[in-house]
């Protein structure tokens, strides 16, 4: 597996901290496209109420903003189809568009060497991300 960084994103409208599990990633419909993932949000999003369906294939998603200025920055995979189920994927459905977003590579606890993604633990024991005041989506929804 590939060594992938983690990143911290900030609405570039705002530079609110939007995600401190961010991951470079691309389209799987259109490899041309660059976006961040991850695997859980972040209280300073807000999911939108309504979902459409992409161009290239059957997933529903619905945008997703920035809470303090409303910018949309990214989008969320509501229900993703059998088609991109079934392609190479992380298993994460919350994309950031990269330029929405400003993105800081996130350091290990010792403050000298990038964290990478093998290395990150679960939202419920990554320490800057408890930090920041987030839950995992799961028990948002509750």
């Amino acid at each position: 597996m590939p060594v992938k960084p983690v990143y911290k994103l900030t609405c570039k409208h705002c530079h609110t901290i939007v995600c401190s599990r961010g991951m470079k990633a691309i389209l799987l419909a259109d490899a041309s496209v660059q976006l961040f993932s991850t695997d859980t949000p972040s209280p300073s999003v807000y999911l939108l109420d309504k979902d459409y369906l992409t161009r290239t294939c059957h997933c529903r998603i619905r945008d997703v903003s920035c809470t303090l200025c409303g910018n949309i920055i990214g989008y969320h995979v509501v229900s993703p189809c059998h088609q991109c189920l079934k392609s190479s994927n992380n298993g994460h459905f919350w994309m950031f568009h990269s330029q929405a977003c400003d993105s800081i590579e996130r350091l290990t606890a010792t403050g000298k060497e990038l964290l990478i993604w093998n290395n990150l633990p679960g939202p419920e024991k990554d320490i800057e991300f408890l930090m920041s005041g987030t839950l995992p989506y799961d028990q948002i929804c509750r």
